[in-house]
């Protein structure tokens, strides 16, 4: 099989961690993916707004497969100018304004960018004492503060910000000798930089897969539409790599690949989830599995967009999901080296060629045994 470059795979995350990529504002990692994908050889196609149909071609068309990561980040969006200067944000995706306090941050107005920071409203200790302790958590506690000469609304608006403008949250990136990788934005683009190094390994061994295999690199999964409008009707199946959640009452692990089993949107196909489980044995990838109560990825757009395709999640374990996120380089080459084994493993549910056909070849769920 393969193997996976975890340099290259690193280097490819601290290029995607310097681009900011809040949904909504995701053409510059566009740009820098297809700018690889031309490196490497690799065709690609792109959709109007800039999701990315990238194709290895196999032996075969029917029956192709995908591999599906996201480009886009969490963020946050003006939603007014204050009086005093201030502006009030909304997230965009779901995460908590706990770990807004404190970021850093960039504005995209119109025609110009600019810096600043997210505080509570009550950030001064030495002025509102115990009150920074007592006021609540919440989007409407926080505030944004430009760092220009602003005192009032008007002196905002002349620096051309208006409401609606896109906020980038500054990554904050480590990576530590010992194997751990601390940033925020990790949720997806240590997935796109594992589906990049997995993609880069069948380049560079020259490996051609039974079926043509897309990897697709989605721009809009953390506001729920992610993987909708970019697969093809060939598309037979699809392996989503996003985050696992290493949190209380979780299986996941930041070692290894995590295996999910369902997710808040019911269960992920069981023939090719169980498939997914057998390479791993086979190829000695040290894996585990999970169940995600408050958790959706594209697979979950892909279904409710109509496609008619298996879907399976595989997950590197995160710890302070949609925060400050904690990874292991263990983690994202095992996911990389399971989607180089997705990718060269032979079909085998050849009825899947076909988007409807009779009952002949189709599956069978296991049979218990008759009771004695």
């Amino acid at each position: 099989m393969a193997s996976i470059d975890a340099g290259y795979l690193c280097d490819r995350l601290r290029a995607l961690l310097a681009i900011a990529s809040p949904t909504g504002l995701t053409d510059e990692a566009v740009w820098d993916v297809c700018r690889e994908l031309d490196r490497l050889g690799v065709p690609y196609e792109l959709t109007r707004r800039g999701a990315i149909r990238a194709c290895l071609k196999g032996r075969e068309t029917a029956s192709a497969r995908a591999v599906v990561a996201h480009l886009d980040t969490l963020g946050a969006q003006v939603k007014r100018i204050k009086e005093t200067g201030r502006l009030e944000v909304v997230p965009i995706g779901h995460w908590s304004s706990r770990f807004a306090e404190g970021a850093r941050c960039t504005i995209f107005a119109e025609d110009s960018t600019w810096r600043g920071g997210i505080l509570p409203l009550k950030a001064s200790g030495h002025t509102f004492n115990e009150e920074v302790d007592e006021q609540p958590v919440s989007w409407r506690q926080v505030e944004l503060r430009i760092d220009a000469e602003v005192r009032s609304a008007g002196d905002v608006r002349r620096l051309g910000i208006d409401v609606g403008d896109i906020v980038a949250i500054d990554p904050q990136p480590e990576f530590l000798d010992n194997g751990f990788i601390v940033s925020r934005h990790l949720d997806d683009k240590a997935g796109v930089a594992a589906m990049l190094a997995a993609l880069e390994a069948l380049v560079r061994e020259g490996a051609q897969p039974p079926v043509d295999v897309f990897f697709l690199f989605t721009i809009a999964e953390e506001v729920g539409s992610g993987a909708s409008s970019v697969l093809v009707p060939d598309v037979a199946s699809m392996v989503t790599i996003d985050n696992g959640t290493t949190a209380p009452g979780q299986n996941s692990d930041e070692f290894g690949v995590t295996i999910a089993m369902a997710d808040q949107t019911g269960p992920f196909d069981w023939h090719l989830t169980r498939k997914l489980v057998g390479l791993a044995r086979e190829h000695d990838i040290p894996f585990q599995k999970d169940v995600f109560r408050y958790y959706r990825s594209d697979s979950a757009s892909a279904l409710e967009s109509g496609a008619d395709i298996r879907t399976a999640l595989i997950t590197f374990g995160v710890d302070a999901s949609h925060g400050y996120e904690r990874i292991h380089t263990h983690a994202l080459v095992s996911v990389a080296r399971l989607t180089v084994a997705y990718a060269l493993s032979p079909v085998e549910i050849g009825r899947d060629r076909a988007l409807l056909s009779d009952l002949e070849g189709f599956t069978h769920q296991p049979q218990a045994d008759p009771a004695e």
